[in-house]
């Protein structure tokens, strides 16, 4: 009997050495936002599928074309039209996202914004739509990366007005981040140089898979800083 023993306990031993460890848990990421999001999906060149590509693993987009903070439809807001609706609260590892341009631009025009522009983040990063939005996600322990937006290359966007008010937004943002570790804001602004319109698609608003890309690897460097 006492040899039956040993010899089981001889078995579980080495079955202990012998078998692997348990494969680490794939990453979480989820992606939400406007159409710089969405950008060059059906060549799957879009910034979250070249965000998974280089992550290895699979990234959950939810962001829609023409998306706003400021939203109030409830079915066409439900279906992904307001961008807080997209989140869906589970064991995020990362949740990327971005907004704020369709906000100001199609909300106001890019003209007299102030009221518009408080309604998204307050002057001091810690009230509004954009906040409340990151807030979720944070409760639920994701970290939380938000992507700004690529500047014009001097060749006639039609949103070339916007970009003071896409500068001030941006710099709210960033003092919220400054106020959670968990929150890091991914500036673009200084990604296009000046005069070359290949970071962006034929309209000069949106990016081209050159841009998407870029912005992918910049989100990239913040998961990852010291990739091996």
């Amino acid at each position: 009997m006492m040899l039956l023993v040993r010899l089981c306990t001889a078995l579980a031993l080495c079955l202990m050495m012998t078998t692997p460890a348990t494969a680490e848990s794939p990453m979480r990421v989820l992606v939400m936002g406007d159409s710089f999001m969405t950008s060059n999906s059906s060549a799957k060149k879009s910034l979250p599928h070249v965000l998974s590509g280089l992550l290895r693993t699979k990234v959950k987009s939810r962001a829609v074309a023409g998306a706003r903070h400021l939203y109030a439809l409830p079915i066409s807001g439900g279906l992904g039209m307001n961008i807080s609706k997209q989140y869906r609260p589970g064991k995020w590892d990362y949740v990327v996202m971005n907004g704020g341009g369709n906000d100001l631009w199609m909300g106001c025009g890019c003209g007299k914004c102030t009221r518009q522009m408080e309604k998204l983040i307050s002057s001091d990063g810690r009230k509004g739509a954009i906040p409340n939005t990151i807030a979720r996600a944070r409760r639920d322990g994701a970290k939380v990366i938000y992507v700004g937006y690529l500047r014009s290359p001097g060749r006639g966007s039609p949103i070339e007005a916007c970009k003071p008010l896409g500068d001030k937004l941006e710099a709210r943002i960033a003092k919220l981040a400054a106020l959670d570790s968990g929150i890091t804001f991914v500036s673009l602004a200084d990604m296009v140089p000046f005069g070359d319109a290949s970071f962006h698609a034929l309209d000069m608003i949106h990016p081209s898979p050159k841009g998407s890309a870029a912005a992918a690897r910049r989100v990239l460097s913040i998961i990852r800083p010291n990739p091996s």
